[in-house]
C-alpha cells in the first residue's frame, strides 16, 4: 500500500527550526528590535530564494541573495526535527510492506536537506518535491509523479498525509488517496469533505492507517 506524506509541519517541527534560525540570525547581525517579526512575516509560510532578495533590501544587509539563502538552509538544518514518534512510526509501516513516499512543495535545497539532516531520507522510496518536479501540490500531477517515484502509481490507491487542508487533503483527494489530516491542534473548519481520518500528529495517523490496513 502506498502512502505520502507532507513534511513541513506534518513529519518535520519547520515552525520550531524556523523560530530558532530567526532569533540567531538577529543575534548573530545584531539587528534592530523588530527585524524578527520583519523575517518571520516573510517566511513563516514558506521559504525561497527569492524571499532573500527582498529580505536583503528591506534589512539593508550587505550578503548576496545566494549567501543569504544558504545561510538559512544551513542553519535551518541544524535546528530542524522530526516530531516524536516519527522515526518508529514510518519504520513500522515500511516493516509491514508499506510504500513510503514524500510530496511536499518548496524548493529541492532545503527541503532534501531538513529529510537528510533528521535522517528521514532513507525511510522513502521516492521524494517529489515541487521546485524539482515542476508542479507543486493540490495539482494531481504532482500526487502522480510522487508515485511514480516510489515506483508505483494512483491506480494502486494509497494514502496522503498531511497538514494542508487545501494541498494536502484537498489535493490527496483529488488524486484519488484515501487522506489523513494532521490537526496539530486545530479543528476541521475547511469544508464539507473531511478526511478519512483526523488525526492529533503523525503516529496517531499510522496507527490509523495500520489499523485501517
Amino acid at each position: 500500500m502506498l502512502v505520502l506524506f507532507d513534511l513541513d509541519n506534518t513529519l518535520i517541527d519547520r515552525q520550531g527550526a524556523l523560530r530558532d534560525w530567526v532569533r540567531g540570525f538577529v543575534s548573530s547581525r545584531r539587528l534592530l528590535v523588530g527585524t524578527e517579526s520583519v523575517i518571520w512575516q516573510r517566511l513563516q509560510r514558506r521559504a525561497c530564494p527569492e524571499d532573500f532578495v527582498h529580505l536583503r533590501w528591506e534589512l539593508r544587509l550587505n550578503d548576496t541573495p545566494d549567501e543569504l539563502w544558504r545561510e538559512y538552509v544551513e542553519g535551518v538544518a541544524q535546528s530542524v526535527r522530526c516530531f516524536p514518534g516519527v522515526r518508529q512510526g514510518l519504520e513500522v509501516l515500511r516493516d509491514a510492506g508499506w510504500t513510503l513516499g514524500v510530496a511536499t512543495n518548496g524548493s529541492g535545497d532545503i527541503q532534501r536537506t531538513k529529510l537528510t539532516a533528521t535522517g528521514l531520507a532513507p525511510l522513502f522510496e521516492g521524494i517529489a518535491v515541487s521546485e524539482e518536479v515542476g508542479i507543486r501540490k493540490p495539482a494531481r500531477g504532482h500526487f502522480e509523479t510522487a508515485a511514480e517515484l516510489c515506483g508505483t502509481s494512483l491506480h494502486t490507491k494509497g494514502w496522503m498525509v498531511g497538514d494542508g487542508p487545501e494541498t494536502d487533503m484537498g489535493g490527496g483527494r483529488g488524486a484519488g488517496l484515501r487522506t489523513a489530516w494532521v490537526s496539530n491542534g486545530r479543528r476541521w473548519l475547511f469544508g464539507p469533505h473531511e478526511p478519512d481520518v483526523v488525526a492529533r500528529d503523525v503516529a496517531e495517523a499510522i496507527e490509523a492507517l495500520l489499523a485501517a490496513g
